[in-house]
């Protein structure tokens, strides 16, 4: 019993740190949460720190997705066609992660992460879209886009369009990239919907919450019949208080962060997180 108190003294202030981070970048905190239960947990098999994981993102992207529902800056049709194409994915990734090694584990993670924060780079040596109203990109056919407009509390207008072929594939990618490695697929999810789907970034990030709610939940069941949560229960009720309570302040938070470096914190942080891991290995 008080192992178990202790447990909570690091878990909440931990999840609130996790919440706070991935609501705030729109990426469920996965990214950050996976590599230090790694490290407090080396001998912990990877599918057991998925299911952790996974089970907090749940946590934190449904009490985000609240926040950023009462800004006004979910595009609901967008991640309702994201999320279909992106369930299939996560519950393939949830089952394959049992496949996997711990040690081909923390390689795969550390190198994608890496690979990501390098793409997040380049883009943004482009002006970055800070949340205002952005116009329809030029030249293309208006058969092969969809064409959205969020108002949001601000009453600012924000106006974009996107391929919803490109937007589905990419989902279904991110769905099962996510629940494999157990980091919700915010970090994915956020950077491709704000370049190469021309959503203003600000929308990015609340959609992409609202998408990571519901995939994460659909991972999360899978580990559940798995039976992956017989011996974790503390550190998910931890973790999962904390993650609720920062996803609030993340979210009031992005409101007064720049875009473009909303986007460069979360290639540093990858970075750092990814050659931890790829040291490790």
């Amino acid at each position: 019993m008080q192992a178990q108190l202790f447990q909570l003294v690091w878990l909440v202030p931990l999840g609130l740190l996790v919440g706070t981070l991935g609501t705030l970048i729109g990426a469920g905190g996965g990214f950050i949460l996976v590599p230090v239960l790694l490290l407090l947990y080396p001998q912990v098999p990877p599918e057991t720190i998925t299911s952790i994981s996974l089970a907090v993102v749940f946590l934190n992207a449904l009490s985000g997705s609240i926040a950023y529902s009462r800004m006004k800056r979910i595009d609901y049709k967008s991640g309702l066609l994201f999320s279909a194409a992106a369930i299939p994915g996560a519950l393939i990734g949830a089952w394959t992660t049992h496949l996997l090694s711990r040690g081909a584990f923390n390689a795969v993670f550390g190198t994608i992460l890496i690979l990501v924060a390098v793409f997040l780079a380049w883009r943004t040596r482009k002006p970055a879209q800070d949340g205002r109203a952005s116009a329809p990109q030029p030249g293309k056919s208006k058969l092969t886009l969809v064409f959205r407009t969020i108002v949001d509390w601000e009453e600012i207008t924000h106006v974009f369009s996107y391929n919803p072929v490109l937007g589905v594939s990419v989902s279904v990618f991110v769905g099962f990239l996510s629940s494999l490695l157990g980091i919700g697929g915010g970090i994915f999810h956020v950077p491709l919907l704000a370049t190469t789907l021309n959503f203003p970034i600000h929308i990015a990030t609340a959609t992409s919450h609202f998408v990571l709610a519901i995939m994460s939940f659909a991972g999360t069941l899978v580990h559940i019949v798995a039976g992956e949560f017989t011996r974790t229960v503390v550190v998910v009720a931890g973790l999962g208080v904390g993650v609720v309570l920062g996803a609030q302040l993340g979210a009031r938070f992005s409101n007064r962060v720049n875009g473009t470096w909303i986007i460069r914190a979360l290639a540093g942080a990858l970075i750092l997180v990814g050659a931890r891991l790829l040291i490790s290995f």
